[in-house]
């Protein structure tokens, strides 16, 4: 899993996930767009739609630091930028390491949690990206 933080929290996502991960390049707004989309940007002469996962996840707002990231993903045959703070570190874990989740944490969150990572010393949020990034 690669460790990310949003808010002060950390959180996992699937490394093989992941296809690059890059400092933020300008952005331009979309119009109308769902809150969560927070623009678009070309990479490499693609068009990248960008999602703020803080936003995505009903994480408190803050500003852009020189630790933003941009993590490119891909879905439904599109490539898509992940928001985030940070990127922190890759931790495996083994199965006895991860609790899935069970609903605990409300059904708005829930739907985007496979589980929580216990690795020694650390507790991370592991997101199901799969139902994070809309189709």
């Amino acid at each position: 899993f690669l460790a990310v933080m949003l808010a002060g929290q950390s959180y996992g996502v699937e490394l093989t996930r992941i296809r690059e991960i890059l400092s933020p390049p300008p952005l331009t707004t979309v119009p109308r767009a769902p809150d969560h989309i927070k623009g678009v940007c070309s990479v490499r002469g693609q068009l990248v739609t960008v999602i703020d996962l803080r936003s995505r996840l009903r994480l408190q707002e803050a500003p852009s630091t020189r630790k933003t990231r941009i993590l490119l993903t891909e879905s439904g045959g599109e490539v898509v930028g992940l928001y985030v703070d940070e990127v922190r570190h890759v931790l495996r874990l083994t199965e006895t390491e991860i609790e899935l989740a069970t609903g605990v944490f409300g059904n708005d969150v829930s739907e985007h949690v496979i589980g929580i990572g216990r690795p020694p010393g650390h507790v991370l949020v592991l997101l199901d990206l799969t139902s994070v990034v809309p189709r």
